[in-house]
């Protein structure tokens, strides 16, 4: 069963989102995908709730992974605590917090945790410490337990894992740039966490498109898109934010309005060029807590708006208040 735990374990980051926190060990299964890869890019939360600001978004797009045990600190200690991060980020020490230095930090924390995912499996699957683990280390040490006719006794079930070890074999493919059937560490961390790499988000695209394309066409209808976002019961009235998505789909979406999304349709969706969401949200963060629109942050500032950076008691966020020695 280990095999199975190992293996929820490399596939649940790739769903959805990425950023994804507390990993269940259990038997992999289809999730429920409300939202797809880097289309809520820094957060778990919701930005919005029934048209309010969350502040829980930005607990956790300013301190990222590790975002989590705020409650376990006095107000006063975190606020201390923050004051550190605030001198931290402020790169050339002038007093001042500008938008590219709270872009640069967001982004920071939101690659941590991507940075420690493939640190601890890489450990995990090269237990040797070699230079390269190969498909059949790989293979075996995810899928071996597929030989076992005793582990696996539905048929149904088998033929998902023999599914998902296709999908893993062609993105394994992408991943090796040398063509050597093996993965660098480097390579590894593509393979984990596709939509980070420029060379592999086609593959992200087709993966995407397996997903939603219930019947196979190779397309994504509107029913098959709103079908992956909303799964309501017969009978039910449909909320508005689901009408606004039908919007989005044939105003957006289907951009040359065929009634389908195609790959390159996808891709702009889900991996859209031109779109960054650590500015955007540094720029929202200044936006709340420049006092004197100054366009940047005294330390005074930042810590005048705590419940803004660092949550509440209400919130799960908070941790990266937590872990560090410094502190």
């Amino acid at each position: 069963m280990m095999a199975k735990k190992s293996l929820e374990l490399l596939r649940l980051p790739f769903f959805l989102i990425l950023l994804i926190r507390g990993l269940d060990a259990g038997v992999p299964k289809e999730p429920e995908v409300k939202h797809r890869i880097l289309d809520k890019e820094l957060s778990d939360q919701e930005h919005f709730v029934n048209s309010h600001h969350n502040p829980a978004y930005d607990h956790e797009a300013f301190l990222g992974d590790d975002a989590k045990t705020f409650d376990q600190l006095s107000p006063e200690e975190s606020t201390r605590r923050l004051g550190l991060i605030v001198d931290k980020i402020d790169k050339d020490t002038n007093g001042f917090v500008t938008q590219e230095e709270l872009k640069d930090w967001i982004k920071y924390t939101q690659q941590r945790y991507l940075r420690d995912d493939v640190e601890r499996q890489w450990k995990s699957h090269n237990t040797k410490d070699k230079d390269k683990i190969t498909w059949n280390e790989y293979k075996e040490m995810i899928y071996g337990f597929l030989d076992d006719s005793e582990d696996l006794k539905a048929e149904d079930e088998r033929y998902s894992y023999a599914s998902m070890q296709k999908r893993d074999r062609r993105r394994w493919s992408v991943a090796d740039k040398d063509g050597d059937d093996a993965l660098t560490k480097e390579e590894f961390g593509a393979f984990l966490h596709p939509e980070e790499i420029e060379y592999m988000k086609d593959i992200v695209v087709i993966e995407t498109v397996e997903d939603i394309d219930k019947d196979r066409d190779g397309k994504i209808s509107l029913d098959e898109y709103i079908g992956d976002l909303y799964k309501g019961d017969d009978g039910e009235e449909v909320p508005e934010w689901v009408k606004n998505e039908q919007e989005q789909f044939s105003s957006h979406r289907d951009k040359d309005g065929d009634g389908f999304m195609d790959n390159d349709e996808v891709k702009n969706w889900i991996l859209p060029a031109n779109f960054d969401h650590a500015e955007a949200e540094a720029r929202h963060l200044i936006y709340e807590a420049d006092s004197d629109a100054d366009q940047k942050l005294t330390k005074e500032e930042i810590l005048d708006k705590y419940d803004i950076f660092v949550g509440s008691q209400a919130t799960d966020f908070g941790e990266a208040l937590t872990r560090h020695d410094e502190f």
